[in-house]
């Protein structure tokens, strides 16, 4: 019986040797038949080259999208309305992915449901890219749908400090604070993304959102969040822990070394697959929101520098309404920080550009951008003047923003006009396409079925 039983077993070893286990020769099996699988059609538009990634550096022969129908200051061509580096900066169709695994591998990913994604709560069933495209919704149109659409006042989509000066309603305190949770969560998405252009965003939003609910006692925590946003944009490497901790509702902070280990958006071997540009994207934003925290706790030379950082960066920007807009916040903060520490003459200066920037603007028929920003300046001196004891003399000036205010309401009826005739032309040149294109495909039909 012992004999019979070892020979069966030395059979049994005999037959199975040479063989992988069943379950090692499935799961190659599987993976070489998904390869095999592979349609080409699945596969996304070549990708171009990376120099090529301009975002909205490269401007449009038209406008296209409502809202930017008037030309550059000084040069041809249309601004895009900051799409171009909103995709750039979210990697909404994921160029940098495709660039380091491949296009084989990226697809392989994408049609296994294997690409980094969030797999729990309210957004478990849905996929890396309509992920992407909320997150951008959390992140860039927040403001837009709290505070109503910004075309019919422009001077909202200004981001100058402010000291609060009444305690917010109860509706308006609740609005806020769902804002600022948004923002943490979006901090949350992009970190299981695996994005850190976006976990920077976001700690920009972060901090924009603690000024917001908080004034000046969130300023600490604002700058705290800000700071952290310029180390993602700046350093070759950053610790993740220590920017998960703010997406946390009560943030705790224990003592421990610092494990920085993921690129940040300078590191080299990352820019071997993604612009420089997102940086400098990024960097804007934290360096603005920042100053502004800065501003909120009184440190008036540190606000200036920290605006003053991103000054060189806007001046490589095309001279749109919507990055004028951007320059002016800058220059307003600076002349305010000027202005706090009772030096008008060089508070004048910077309220001076900024106003030039607007009548530029109004030069190229940009009317509503062009008189906001005229407004948001010469407020901004009216009481720059009443600060430096000049209560006439800042009246006068309040007197003209009011005279401002009137010509900018008038303009924006025009603008509303206008923007519905555009995309009136714009659906009637869509349906009409439709039209010809049935009109094509039906005679086909017919001789197909012939």
């Amino acid at each position: 019986q012992r004999r019979h039983t070892s020979s069966s077993s030395t059979e049994r070893r005999e037959e199975n040797m040479g063989k992988k286990s069943k379950g090692s020769a499935t799961t190659s099996g599987k993976q070489k038949l998904t390869k095999k699988k592979l349609d080409p059609s699945l596969f996304p538009e070549p990708l171009p080259p990376l120099e090529e990634e301009l975002g909205s550096l490269r401007l449009l022969e038209k406008p296209e999208t409502p809202g930017s129908l008037r030309k550059n200051v000084g040069e041809d061509g249309y601004d895009d309305g900051g799409v171009g580096d909103l995709k750039l900066a979210i990697d909404l169709d994921d160029h940098v992915l495709r660039r380091k695994r491949g296009e084989s591998n990226f697809v392989l990913g994408v049609q296994n449901d294997t690409l980094p994604r969030m797999r729990e709560g309210q957004f478990k069933e849905i996929y890396r890219r309509d992920q992407k495209v909320q997150l951008a919704q959390i992140l860039f149109s927040e403001d837009a749908a709290s505070d109503g659409d910004m075309s019919q006042n422009p001077t909202k989509t200004s981001e100058v400090y402010t000291e609060q000066m009444d305690e917010p309603d109860e509706e308006t305190k609740k609005r806020q604070l769902d804002s600022l949770r948004s923002a943490k969560f979006a901090l949350r998405l992009s970190i299981v993304l695996k994005e850190p252009a976006c976990v920077c965003l976001s700690l920009a939003e972060i901090s924009k959102r603690y000024l917001s609910c908080f004034g000046k006692e969130g300023a600490e925590n604002a700058l705290r969040c800000a700071m952290k946003g310029i180390e993602i944009a700046t350093s070759e490497f950053y610790d993740i822990d220590e920017m998960s901790i703010e997406a946390e509702d009560k943030p705790v902070f224990k003592d421990h070394d610092k494990e920085p280990t993921y690129p940040g958006l300078v590191n080299k071997a990352l820019l071997e697959f993604m612009p420089l540009r997102v940086s400098t994207i990024c960097l804007r934003s934290v360096y603005l929101h920042g100053g502004n925290a800065l501003s909120a706790l009184g440190k008036n030379d540190e606000a200036r520098e920290m605006y003053l950082k991103a000054i060189p960066i806007l001046d490589k920007e095309p001279r749109s309404s919507r990055l004028d807009w951007e320059r002016s916040s800058f220059l307003v903060n600076i002349g305010n920080t000027f202005s706090r520490q009772g030096d008008y003459a060089k508070a004048d200066e910077m309220y001076t550009k900024a106003e030039t920037l607007g009548k530029e603007q109004c030069g190229v028929d940009a009317l509503v951008d062009g008189i906001g920003l005229i407004i948001v300046s010469m407020r901004a001196r009216a009481f720059a003047l009443k600060r430096d004891g000049k209560e006439e003399e800042g009246k006068k000036v309040m007197r003209e923003v009011l005279t401002k205010q009137i010509e900018l309401d008038q303009e924006l009826v025009k603008h509303q006009e206008e923007l519905k005739s555009v995309m009136g032309s714009q659906k009637e040149a869509e349906a009409k396409s439709e039209e010809q294109a049935k009109s094509v495909a039906a005679p086909t039909a017919v001789a197909a079925n012939g």
